[in-house]
């Protein structure tokens, strides 16, 4: 299965591939989506940028949402993080939370300078799982994004589990990763062990045995639904290293005053990363609690998705 776009394109829209280049040099691939209507030339429009699930691509979930809010009166730009799918950035599939948080921001830069239709004082963000995270660390220092939503959040940096690692099981994890580094230095390049199939699974009913975790994440990435070559899930085994230096809610009170919307599914195994990123949030903030809706449903499934309060959300908040 060839990879590409997932989802078609609706006929009224522009979706052209781009590229731009973070602060610190590497080069991300991007997708931007806009109504073949507006007048180039004086529209002023708002933007939405949006992060994939982690571990995903733009055309997993982000080309969905996108497809949806461009025609919606938005410029929606999604993109690959760095070291992912078609951005740069050696070795591959290494994860970096500051940097994936910087992606966002570098997204902004583009924009706000080389698209001429978009009112660079009117970018909002929308962090899809670990992404979501991700938008809200970028938010946390960039003022210029003006609105945050996140969808079926994810703080991948809460690698201890929300302190349920006792001392013990920590200092194992890390001597575990830190004498991983020697390996990695001795072969020349770092351990990568992909968590799903270089082919999918025909459907759900195919998808062997497993916990009913890893089986959420298989449902979607490991069958036609959402499978995509450059998304095997997973990252460099010593990746975690970085996780357990970086705290992505860290400073997600400083947001305020402005307007985070979060988003989640009554039933996803997910929900208490959402509900803590509630908690800690200041006002003004909101959640949408979707019924009937686990981790995924959030990434694709436009019956569970509420684009019109996504859209609501955004139109009074980009103003």
């Amino acid at each position: 299965m060839a990879y590409g776009y997932i989802h078609a394109l609706d006929k009224n829209l522009n979706r052209d591939h781009i590229s731009f280049y973070n602060r610190y040099g590497f080069k991300l691939a991007g997708d931007l989506y806009y109504a073949k209507a507006i007048d180039q030339q004086t529209d002023r429009l708002p933007a939405l940028i949006i992060g994939a699930p982690y571990g995903g691509t733009k055309e997993q979930g982000p080309c969905v949402w996108a497809n949806q809010l461009a025609q919606r009166g938005f410029v929606v730009l999604t993109f690959d993080q760095v070291f992912m799918g078609e951005s740069g950035g050696n070795p591959r599939h290494v994860s970096s939370p500051d940097l994936f948080a910087e992606s966002f921001s570098a997204a902004v830069d583009y924009l706000g300078v080389q698209v001429p239709f978009v009112d660079r004082e009117k970018i909002g963000v929308i962090g899809i799982c670990g992404s979501g995270g991700f938008s809200l660390s970028a938010a946390s220092v960039d003022t210029r994004i003006k609105a945050v939503a996140t969808a079926s959040l994810y703080d991948i940096t809460d690698i201890r589990g929300m302190g349920n690692l006792s001392k013990k099981q920590l200092d194992e994890m890390k001597d575990k990763l830190t004498r991983q580094r020697w390996v990695d230095y001795a072969n020349g390049q770092p351990e990568y062990k992909p968590f799903f199939p270089d082919k999918p699974y025909s459907n759900e009913a195919a998808i062997p045995e497993m916990d009913p975790v890893s089986k959420v994440w298989f449902r979607f990435y490991a069958t036609p639904r959402g499978f995509h070559q450059n998304a095997r899930g997973g990252f460099t085994t010593t990746s975690d290293l970085s996780m357990l230096q970086f705290d992505a809610l860290a400073h997600v009170d400083e947001i305020s005053p402005r307007p985070v919307l979060v988003i989640y599914g009554d039933i996803a195994h997910s929900r208490a990363y959402s509900e803590r990123a509630y908690k800690l949030l200041q006002e003004p903030k909101e959640q949408y609690i979707v019924k009937g809706a686990d981790h995924i449903d959030l990434y694709d499934n436009e019956d569970k998705i509420s684009f019109d309060k996504v859209e609501d959300f955004f139109k009074k908040n980009l103003q």
